[in-house]
């Protein structure tokens, strides 16, 4: 097991082994299991390419075996980043072949934070696109790679600099068959150890990793798929990030291969590019997230193509109000799925019989009989149901620690091994009903904004004394961000100023506030805390006040 992995305590591990929840297989078994049942099955549609489960098991294979002639081996990290398509496939399958271990980053990343992710992970490699909606991401790995001494090999999706070796002929030029049965025979990769390295939503400061095991993610996408009742004639489209675990496990592309379904890759996330797919390709199931939904469900694009196929369209990452699933339900034809978890662990579901009270209003319930689940108080005591608290939880698929956080560990984690959501909810049996965050954290439409990172940052600007960032609602997204500063006496800041400058800092775009509220000083408590809540109270007010105004200052 590598170094700075928290593993499930022995007891506990031989308890979910001989319950059969641990299979004991890793997740390139697990597709190869369904190619060897049928192996002439769609696996995945990217454009014009449409690959079987037996062309895919070949590429994969062919993948790892020139990755390990590459100099890859079982437990190297290697950050990916890769867009939705064939080759993120391909290559993320191919690691897990080995025994390599994916970091997953995500397009939006820059260098600020894919440096972070190499150091905290020691990865010795990353797989990046080349030049992607102007952004040079090969520019960006050559400046972490002169940051990261561990940082050895940089693949790129497209064409390389120097120093830098291309991905593509790596999957595509031919190798014959014998050579990839010499390089992969005797390999045997135990499924009890890491598998892939997801990013915690980043509550405070920069994300940390989460280490999930072949053994427990494999039940994650398993019990998650079962829940959305995928079987082989599923046909997912995957419109969000795949580096997500939302899109990657939850049930997503995973899920989608363990019952042998085929997984169809939108080129964008506009109804003028789902919906054709949906019809074109009998689409049964749409992982979504609001401000899709929202999208989807203005657009007369829908009506204007057959969607007899669609099953359920799922929703992810923040709540859907309920007037929304039942809009998608008319709208769409299909069944709303509410899917509410983390990446740590805990995945929550709506199921598809389940009466509207529940289907229309709850988050769901876990998706294994072994998830553990308790809401506690601000001291720690268990809660009643009905009563809001905080969600904890503990079991299969749930981790007991972030990968060499020790000290993070003991704030995330209790005595007892039940991870701290940090959600707010009330509880009715096994049904949840989320009612937002803890933490000092904005949710923008899934994509979670760490107040305390982007105020680090603003507080560089030489023109700024005092930040303090804040959600603020949006109809679309939810929450966005808004920035409170006090500026330095004889200085001012403008909003386009502060996002230049934070630019700079080559952050991930969705993190930028989107506006700016420039007052005298921040409203402080006795002890001089921000008293945040003041001020989300104060833009609430003046954005209600406003009409037809711009959301920036």
């Amino acid at each position: 097991m590598i170094e700075g992995f928290t593993p499930w305590p022995p007891d506990v591990a031989a308890r979910y082994r001989a319950a059969g929840l641990w299979e004991g297989r890793t997740i390139a078994a697990v597709v190869a299991a369904s190619a060897s049942a049928r192996h002439d099955k769609l696996a995945v549609v990217d454009g014009e390419w449409k690959v079987t489960y037996a062309q895919l098991v070949a590429l994969v294979d062919r993948l790892a075996a020139r990755l390990k002639r590459e100099g890859l081996v079982a437990s190297d990290r290697v950050v990916m980043q890769l867009p939705n398509s064939l080759e993120f496939v391909v290559a993320y399958l191919a690691l897990t072949r080995i025994g390599a271990i994916p970091v997953m980053a995500l397009r939006a990343h820059r260098e600020t934070e894919i440096t972070h992710f190499v150091r905290a992970s020691g990865a010795t490699a990353c797989m990046v696109p080349g030049v992607l909606q102007r952004f040079d991401h090969r520019a960006m790995a050559q400046a972490v790679a002169a940051q990261c001494p561990t940082l050895k090999a940089i693949f790129v999706l497209g064409e390389p600099l120097n120093g830098q070796r291309a991905l593509q002929p790596l999957i595509d030029e031919p190798l014959a068959p014998q050579t990839v049965a010499a390089e992969l025979a005797g390999l045997r990769v135990d499924p009890g150890e890491v598998a892939t390295m997801l990013l915690s939503g980043g509550t405070t400061s920069l994300s940390k990793l989460i280490p999930r095991t072949h053994d427990d993610y494999v039940l994650n996408a398993k019990a998650c798929a079962q829940a959305a009742g995928f079987d082989e004639h599923t046909v997912l489209l995957a419109v969000l990030p795949l580096g997500h675990n939302y899109n990657l496990a939850s049930p997503g592309m995973l899920g989608a291969f363990y019952y042998g379904g085929t997984v169809v890759i939108a080129p964008a996330m506009d109804a003028d590019t789902v919906f054709p797919l949906v019809e074109r390709h009998r689409v049964t199931v749409i992982p979504a997230a609001v401000p899709l939904v929202t999208a989807w469900l203005e657009s007369g694009v829908p009506a204007r193509c057959d969607l007899s196929s669609l099953k359920v369209m799922q929703n992810g990452g923040a709540r859907l109000a309920p007037e929304l699933r039942q809009r998608v339900r008319e709208r769409f034809g299909c069944v709303p799925q509410e899917v509410y978890g983390t990446a740590e662990g805990l995945i929550n579901m709506t199921r598809l019989d389940d009466p509207d009270e529940l289907l229309l209003e709850s988050s769901g319930a876990p998706v294994c009989d072994a998830d553990e689940i308790k809401v506690l108080d601000d001291e720690g005591r268990a809660l009643p149901d009905g009563e809001a608290g905080e969600l904890v939880a503990r079991g299969p698929y749930t981790i007991r620690g972030y990968y060499g956080a020790p000290e993070k560990n003991r704030e995330a984690f209790t005595p007892d091994g039940f991870y701290r959501m940090g959600d707010v909810v009330r509880k009715r049996g096994r049904y949840v009903w989320a009612e937002g965050r803890k933490s000092d954290l904005i949710n923008r439409g899934g994509e979670k904004i760490s107040c305390e990172e982007v105020e680090n940052l603003i507080f560089k600007h030489p023109a700024v004394h005092h930040v303090a960032l804040v959600a603020m609602p949006d109809p679309t997204f939810g929450e966005k961000a808004c920035a409170f500063v006090a500026t330095k006496p004889g200085m001012t800041l403008t909003f386009d100023e502060l996002i230049a400058f934070l630019k700079q800092q080559r952050i991930a775009s969705f993190k930028l506030p989107e506006r700016l509220e420039l007052v005298d000083k921040l409203p402080t408590s006795l002890v001089g805390k921000v008293l945040k809540r003041q001020l989300r109270e104060s833009i609430v007010a003046k954005i209600a006040s406003e009409s037809g105004g711009a959301p920036r200052a």
